[in-house]
């Protein structure tokens, strides 16, 4: 652990850490700076949960691939010969060679490039030259990742024994169905490497206190009203529950829900009045449409599911991110633009128009997270207090970091490990 300024050594220990949090306060330094309790966020939280990993429309055919690295996991994602989607571990039975090195692809069989080991698409070992006659293929297949394709998205979870999905899976699709994500394809997609720590990232995430003096595009269409990026707290306003009682009559599930541990949330929030996309002029960005809303300004479903992934699914199109962990100061932030698998760029959208706000916010956030872990890395930083009006969404986004690390590292939980 990091030394304090006087040279007092940090408290060692991640539970004391918590216990002394003061409620509705910024989190101490150490949890965004420290390597031990990244790897302890790595541990409890990444580890251990489902991951959101890719739009299932990247895999078209058998044996279209991605790779995906977590922490130290590295696994694979690829469609077998019988459309099912899986997911491996990217090290050979062997002798440990990752197999698939690009990033995406399309391999009629898992080989190995060390020794040509061969898996086929659903993990099990094919051939294995000069092995000896006692040797059993059936023994040695690919070490198998849970995956889970819900309403045309990928997750992932690399505990041993994963917690339940079905609960999540049946509350949110309903409200992903009518976005058709199986007939999606990816326009457009971007990575950029944060220099913040992966909460900062998903606290800058979780308000909209910032968005006027930093997101000038955004807050084109997008409202800056707490009530969309935040938690609700007591009565709906009226013109978001008239939004809400439009949409489900049009039979799109809209209603602001939040599960009661707090890791995922849905709600069908209304743009700015008169705004279809996240355009610069507000219109629609692509002409043939992604799903089947029944008119243009049906907002954007919100959905966000911890640790992984925001998402936002509009009439025309949809944006998907993904926050994947790097260092105690590094985060990666994926976003792919999917749209209609018929439409044709140039023709029913063009490239630029779908994609330059987002573009621009990615960029924006990255600075202002970079420019809050400069901050925090002084040893001058103290916790300050969060806004509850403007950043109800961080104080709940904290609450589950913190209430989930506390649980795993209790002594029981361990235990039981």
């Amino acid at each position: 652990m990091p030394r304090g300024a006087a040279g007092e050594p940090e408290v060692n220990n991640v539970q004391n850490l918590l216990a002394r949090r003061i409620p509705g306060y910024a989190l101490e330094r150490a949890f965004y700076t420290d390597p031990e309790i990244f790897q302890t966020d790595l541990e409890t939280i990444h580890y251990r949960e489902w991951l959101f990993a890719i739009p299932a429309c990247e895999l078209v055919k058998a044996g279209d691939y991605v790779t995906y690295n977590v922490g130290a996991y590295r696994v694979i994602i690829v469609r077998g010969a019988d459309n099912q989607i899986r997911a491996f571990h990217n090290t050979c039975r062997h002798r440990g060679s990752i197999i698939c090195k690009a990033a995406k692809g399309n391999a009629p069989k898992l080989v190995c490039p060390y020794h040509q080991w061969t898996y086929e698409l659903d993990g099990s070992l094919l051939w294995a030259r000069d092995m000896g006659p006692e040797f059993d293929p059936r023994q040695h297949g690919l070490k198998t990742v849970h995956c889970r394709e819900l309403a045309g998205l990928v997750y992932i979870c690399l505990a041993d024994v994963a917690p339940d999905f079905d609960t999540f899976a049946n509350i949110a699709r309903p409200y992903l169905e009518p976005h058709d994500l199986a007939n999606a394809k990816v326009a457009f997609e971007s990575t950029i490497i944060e220099n913040g720590n992966w909460k900062l990232v998903w606290e800058n995430n979780r308000e909209c206190y910032h968005c006027g003096g930093n997101h000038p595009a955004l807050c084109r269409t997008f409202p800056d009203d707490p009530g969309v990026t935040g938690i609700e707290g007591g009565e709906t306003p009226a013109y978001m529950q008239a939004h809400f009682d439009r949409c489900q009559a049009a039979g799109m599930p809209s209603q602001f829900y939040l599960h009661e541990d707090g890791q995922y949330r849905l709600a069908r929030m209304p743009l700015k009045e008169g705004a279809e996309s996240y355009t610069m002029d507000g219109k629609s960005a692509v002409r043939r449409w992604l799903g089947r809303s029944p008119f243009a300004d049906a907002g954007s479903l919100l959905k966000f599911h911890y640790p992984t992934t925001w998402n936002h699914f509009l009439a025309d199109h949809s944006i998907v991110f993904r926050v994947t962990p790097i260092s105690p100061t590094e985060t990666e932030v994926t976003t792919k633009w999917l749209v209609n698998k018929d439409a044709v760029e140039g023709v029913d959208y063009d490239v630029k128009r779908l994609t330059e706000v987002w573009v621009a916010t990615n960029d924006e956030d990255r600075q202002v997270v970079e420019d809050n872990q400069q901050g925090i890395n002084s040893p001058a930083y103290v916790p300050g207090p969060y806004s509850a009006i403007q950043e109800s969404g961080v104080l709940q986004f904290v609450d589950w970091y913190c209430n989930t690390v506390s649980a795993r590292l209790a002594p029981d939980s361990m235990a039981a490990e």
